[in-house]
This record gives C-alpha cells, structure tokens and sequence, in this order.
C-alpha cells in the first residue's frame, strides 16, 4: 500500500495550489481520506477530510473557506486545492486513509503518504 503525494511548491503569499494523492495497492473507494501538516506540540494537524461517499468534508479552522478537499474514486486520488496561502500555511503535507468514517485524530488513520513540502513567502 502506497500514498503518494504531489503538488507542492515554493509560492508567494495569496497564491494557489493543489496537492494531489494518489493511492497504489489500496482502493480508496470506502476510505475516508484526511490531509494533516505538523504543527508545535502536535504529531500532526488535521486539515481537511473527506468522508468515503465524498459527501462529507471537514476543516480545521485556520484554512476554512481557503482549502477545499475533493476526490476522483475513479483514479484513486484525493486532492487539496489550497488557495489564498498565508506563510503560516509552510509546511510538510501528508495524506492519509482510514476505513470508512471521516475523523480528524491522525493516529485513526492507517495510511501515510510520504508527505509533499508547501512553502509560502511574503
């Protein structure tokens, strides 16, 4: 079973992007799928979820209305369009799975991408 994430970059502040991940080994189809980044005094922070449907998605706060989660079950890949970045939106990006039901504690998830680095200048 493989994650693998794609999309990140160095942008300037108020730019866009979109980080894609792409499951191998694995069927996405009944999974809910999270994105998390690091944050001080946490293993990682959830950022965005979909449920397995897709009818379901989550935010954590600080990139509501900014980001938005989709996902293609046709192509096993899940993505993050992230738009308006903040320099306080650096950071490493992981995607991961879990069975079925949306959650956004990381240690519920079972699968980890290798992550894909996003740094935003001012």
């Amino acid at each position: 079973v493989q994650l693998a994430e794609s999309g990140g970059g160095s942008v300037q502040a108020a730019a866009s992007l979109c980080l894609s991940c792409a499951a191998f080994g694995l069927t996405l189809s009944r999974d809910a799928m999270g994105w998390f980044r690091p944050a001080p005094g946490k293993e990682r922070e959830f950022v965005a979820g979909i449920s397995w449907t897709g009818g379901n998605t989550y935010y954590a706060d600080s990139v509501k209305g900014r980001f938005s989660i989709s996902r293609d079950n046709a192509k096993n890949t899940v993505y993050l369009q992230m738009n308006s970045l903040k320099p306080e939106d650096t950071a490493i990006y992981y995607c991961a799975t879990r069975y079925k039901y949306l959650v956004t504690g990381s240690s519920e998830y079972a699968y980890w991408g290798q992550g894909t680095r996003v740094t935003v200048s001012t």
